[in-house]
């Protein structure tokens, strides 16, 4: 039998057999707008979703789901600089090869990260050396409540480590619409992490890093296409200096990179390898075998089995190291986002 309600089973990455009371396509602010009202008229729960490719539903959404596909890239050229504006809906992966394409570099070091251009700076996503935030110029966010769109200029936007103001001033009433890149002419290469260690900066071209990224990301991570996943479910944890130190004394090969600020980031994938899960499941759900820091959709998972298979991990490596895990993915429940940590516990 059918089901009554919209599936979001190809609007989110992990597959999940998950519905909404509405889903609704915009392509446009205004249509983003008319849906927030109507949801509110209904006194319905809203969420704005791009490639749904950094949630976990834990269950059906008693709302409105609005996919964002605000299109057009708009690029500027300046006497020392590239200005870029780019709308919400646009693929983050083919904004960056369009851009390289046209002879533009500065994204190379983020290829391959799923999801659109507006989803960007709510996670300041980041890979292999660079973050949202070095490219970014401005976001503009549509206030839901009054209908006017605001410029936030990048000191605005308070981006921390996977984090941002839209996690939290500006996480409900509001879009994001578009975001402003800012690339500099005087390219100088990323080349601090992975295989691109490898690469000669005095020569290297931004093509080159383009392509040693996507081919590290393919030996890794599975194609949320064959196989169900979000990227990274967890994030790489920091840590205090003096607790680094006696870990990377027990553990002498563990990789471990100092941050301006004292704190030592650690790789939470190494960390889950060194607890014996890839491969690990539950129900559906399991560790991947070539990354650990990714959770798969292996077999009809339910969000049940991606949250008990997260605690696992979680707990298996604070009791090991006494680093306890937080998830990167965004939790969604019924009426709305919820606390993912609280939810593993």
């Amino acid at each position: 039998m059918s089901h009554p309600y919209p599936s979001l089973q190809a609007d989110n990455t992990l597959g999940l057999a998950i519905h909404a009371c509405h889903r609704v396509i915009a392509e446009t602010p205004q249509a983003i707008l008319n849906a927030w009202r109507e949801a509110e008229r209904n006194r319905q729960p809203f969420i704005l979703l791009g490639e749904g490719s950094n949630v976990l539903f834990l269950e059906d959404f008693s709302g409105t789901v609005v996919i964002n596909r605000i299109k057009g890239i708009h690029i500027e050229q300046q006497e020392d600089a590239w200005k870029i504006h780019v709308g919400a809906g646009e693929n983050w992966h083919t904004l960056v090869e369009s851009t390289l394409k046209q002879g533009i570099p500065g994204l190379e070091n983020l290829a391959l990260i799923p999801g659109m251009a507006g989803s960007a700076p709510i996670q300041n996503i980041g890979a292999y050396g660079v973050e949202f935030r070095d490219v970014c110029d401005y976001v503009d966010v549509l206030d839901l409540h009054t209908g006017e769109t605001q410029r936030l200029h990048r000191e605005a936007c308070a981006f921390g480590y996977r984090d941002s103001i839209f996690k939290h001033h500006y996480q409900h009433g509001y879009a994001i619409v578009a975001v402003g890149l800012h690339l500099h002419k005087e390219w100088r290469p990323v080349l601090t992490y992975g295989d691109l260690t490898r690469l000669d900066a005095a020569t290297v071209t931004a093509q080159e890093i383009f392509n040693a990224v996507c081919h590290m990301r393919r030996s890794k991570l599975p194609d949320p296409r064959v196989t169900g996943n979000v990227g990274s479910f967890f994030k790489n944890p920091l840590i205090g200096r003096e607790q680094a130190e006696k870990l990377t004394g027990s553990y002498p090969g563990m990789p471990h990179y100092p941050q301006a600020n004292g704190d030592v980031k650690l790789a939470a994938g190494w960390l889950i390898d060194q607890c014996q899960l890839k491969g690990f499941r539950v129900g559906g759900a399991a560790v991947h075998q070539q990354q650990a820091l990714v959770l798969i959709n292996a077999e009809r998972a339910t969000p049940q089995d991606i949250i008990e298979l997260a605690k696992i991990v979680r707990a298996r490596v604070g009791q090991k190291f006494d680093v306890w895990l937080e998830p990167e993915v965004r939790f969604i429940g019924a009426v709305g986002e919820c606390n993912a940590v609280e939810a593993i516990l």
